[in-house]
């Protein structure tokens, strides 16, 4: 039986990318064992998927990092892939026994699919296409979902000017520009809006204007029912995340809301049904943003 071990200790939109590679693996090597190293900050998102033997947390100390050598090296992998390139990850994997060891390293020139096709070839697995959709086997009920058809915007931290990268545009709206933009939008669809892991003040101001009929807010959701709503909806509006790779798993259509100033191609070149605006003044984004819709 193939032994296949590898590395994802950041955050959870990176192990998304993983989890393509994994359905990779166990599409070429169904009867194969796969561990999978994780952060913190993945480790109970993880937990949730199947076509994985055994989940591993390694936080960032060396205590762990040498206890996690200590019980790894006991086993002897057919190949040891360090997919999230992390120095943690690197030291831990040098003292393992394996016939094979990949170092991925992200440089902004080859995207994270270009990355996964290396992987695939040196380790002597076929790529699928097909495996884009490592979702597919997912649970995604609409049992507590009040509407069959609906707009999800996510509106998370990054829309707001200091709870984000200081150097990127501000897309901040003023209370009457987002009320004016939601009204606009539910005058023709259903929309379920969600929030990061603290509710912004601007929609706790314009909840009590909002048509609640047309309009839920969903706060401090977990993954998994973030998740939920992504896979039932009709388009995702959103600023770049975890939530973009998602939506990308189902052909969910999107609008991605990204800065200028970065290289976005490098995570989102295989994203399907997608599009993306540049951040801005949010008066003329949301005019884009309507537009696409």
């Amino acid at each position: 039986m193939k032994e296949i071990l590898i590395f994802r200790t950041d955050r959870v939109g990176d192990l998304l990318f993983s989890l393509i590679l994994i359905k990779i693996v166990r599409k070429n090597y169904p009867n194969c064992r796969i561990t999978l190293i994780v952060s913190p900050k993945n480790y109970n998102y993880a937990k949730t998927f199947e076509g994985i033997d055994e989940i591993i947390l390694l936080k960032n100390n060396i205590f762990a990092k040498v206890n996690l050598i200590l019980r790894l090296r006991k086993n002897f992998y057919d190949a040891i892939v360090v997919h999230d390139g992390k120095g943690r990850s690197k030291f831990v994997s040098f003292f393992l026994k394996s016939n094979r060891k990949v170092i991925c390293i992200t440089d902004l020139i080859n995207t994270q699919l270009q990355i996964i096709k290396k992987v695939c070839k040196e380790i002597g697995l076929q790529y699928y296409e097909g495996c884009l959709n490592f979702l597919d086997q997912r649970n995604h009920s609409l049992v507590k979902i009040p509407f069959k058809n609906y707009i999800h915007l996510h509106f998370d931290e990054k829309w707001i000017h200091n709870l984000y990268i200081k150097k990127y545009t501000k897309i901040e709206p003023s209370k009457a520009d987002l009320l004016n933009f939601i009204k606009i939008i539910s005058d023709g669809y259903n929309i379920i809006i969600t929030t990061g892991k603290k509710t912004s003040s601007l929609l706790n101001q314009i909840k009590n204007y909002l048509d609640k009929d047309k309009v839920k807010i969903y706060e401090n959701q977990s993954l998994l029912e973030i998740e939920n709503i992504v896979f039932n909806s009709d388009l995702l509006i959103t600023c770049h995340g975890w939530i973009t790779h998602i939506a990308a798993a189902k052909k969910i259509k999107q609008i991605d809301i990204i800065d200028s100033s970065y290289p976005y191609d490098t995570w989102t070149s295989h994203l399907r049904n997608y599009s993306s605006l540049n951040r801005k003044e949010f008066k003329i984004l949301s005019t884009e943003i309507i537009n696409l819709i």
